[in-house]
């Protein structure tokens, strides 16, 4: 597997492939991971880590596109090519921009690869606005053409990349698979959400609005800031709570909320233990996703559907491919309504339950921890098979019909 990403860190790709990894080693698979020297190390069935050379100013690894990620991309390879003259594999497994790698390694080794593929290339310049460049963004494509095109198996983490991949001519052997596991890991938190909000000052009558996740530009923070000014002029008791971002990042963000007037009731407890979220979600009344532009469905909505907390989001394709105005309260990405829709929540308890109820119920019959197990297990049946692709679509329609 190749995974060029610090793992492990809590942040969405990292994530994805933990439980990627989780899964295969309770199949029975073995798995070799090849990835960045950045990154905690952590015991999961069947898995070993290798890491490639760190240079001396690769401390960190900010998310999309950058020149740190281009240089660790190269010194994987010395890494990738090590690992194959050494030990003899049956598949090779690449998530992201390693897929390029993947698919002409595993030509050359005769052996199927698989396409993990988390979001589209050309679409990251746009999202992270790392360049406008023209000749760039035909790379991008290019080589997310190559990945797609020379993969025996594409699994696509949410329906906006399976219609991409479908548009590419590639959907009888491609297969959704969504992150239903969200951020969780195994560890349980070490605080209550008492002991959570005490650490924090917050009153146990206080009503509490969550945010979790990164600080990148499309998550929507400077949103989420605007709409807690509204906020602290309706409900000053209530607070919003903000968990994530680098240092510099919060900082920024901590300036810019106290600069518009919504330092009263914001809290920034800065990047936590993936272990303790649950605790920080479990000590709020509503979780909220501001996300203002992308069209990948944010891990945590996953985690959000299963709380028992209603959800905030806004209304685009980022969260509508899986939520609806039945399980969630989903509006504009301006200020006034998102501030709007969770003073409703805050002022009507009873809508919240109906929302997270319903929400609960969805969760449970579509984004379950067994489908996305099966269908782990059928992406790697399908690497073996040797049947057609419309006969593997069929029999995967079958299994789905009786799931």
């Amino acid at each position: 597997m190749l995974a060029p990403e610090p793992f492990f860190e809590p942040r969405g790709t990292p994530f994805s492939e933990y439980h990627r990894i989780k899964t295969l080693g309770e199949l029975g698979h073995h798995i070799d991971l090849v990835t960045y020297p950045i990154g905690r190390n952590v015991e999961l069935p069947n898995l070993r880590i290798f890491r490639s050379l760190r240079p001396p100013f690769a401390h960190k690894v900010r998310i999309g596109p950058s020149v740190t990620k281009l240089v660790l991309d190269a010194l994987m390879l010395f890494t990738v090519v090590r690992r194959v003259v050494v030990d003899r594999y049956d598949v090779i497994h690449s998530h992201e921009e390693m897929g390029l790698v993947g698919v002409w390694l595993a030509r050359w080794l005769g052996i199927p690869h698989l396409y993990d593929m988390h979001s589209s290339l050309p679409q990251q310049l746009s999202n992270f606005k790392y360049s406008r460049s023209g000749a760039l963004t035909r790379l991008f494509t290019w080589a997310e053409g190559q990945m797609v095109h020379g993969s025996k198996v594409v699994i696509t983490i949410c329906q906006e990349l399976q219609d991409t991949v479908t548009a590419m001519g590639v959907g009888e052997r491609s297969l959704l698979i969504e992150n239903v596991m969200g951020g969780d890991v195994d560890e349980p938190p070490s605080r209550t959400p008492a002991e959570v909000r005490a650490a924090w000052g917050i009153d146990s009558s206080a009503p509490v609005a969550l945010y979790t996740g990164t600080f990148e530009a499309y998550q929507g923070v400077d949103l989420l800031i605007d709409a807690a000014v509204i906020i602290a002029g309706r409900r000053p008791d209530a607070r919003v709570v903000v968990v994530g971002g680098e240092p510099a990042q919060v900082e920024a963000a901590r300036s810019r909320a106290v600069a518009r007037g919504a330092a009263g009731v914001m809290i920034f407890t800065g990047q936590q233990p993936a272990k303790e979220i649950p605790a920080f979600v479990h000590a709020a009344d509503l979780l909220v996703s501001p996300r203002v532009r992308g069209t990948n469905t944010p891990l945590k909505i996953y985690s959000y559907l299963r709380s028992g907390k209603p959800i905030v989001a806004t209304n685009l394709l980022t969260h509508t491919q899986v939520l609806t105005p039945e399980i969630a309260k989903l509006v504009a990405p301006e200020a006034e309504p998102f501030a709007g829709a969770v003073l409703e929540l805050i002022e009507e308890p009873a809508q919240g339950e109906r929302l997270s109820a319903a929400a609960r119920l969805v969760a449970q019959d579509k984004y379950s921890r067994e489908l996305y197990v099966r269908r782990t297990a059928q992406a790697y049946e399908w690497l073996s098979s040797t049947r057609p692709n419309g006969a593997r679509s069929a029999a995967l329609d079958r299994n789905m019909a009786r799931s």
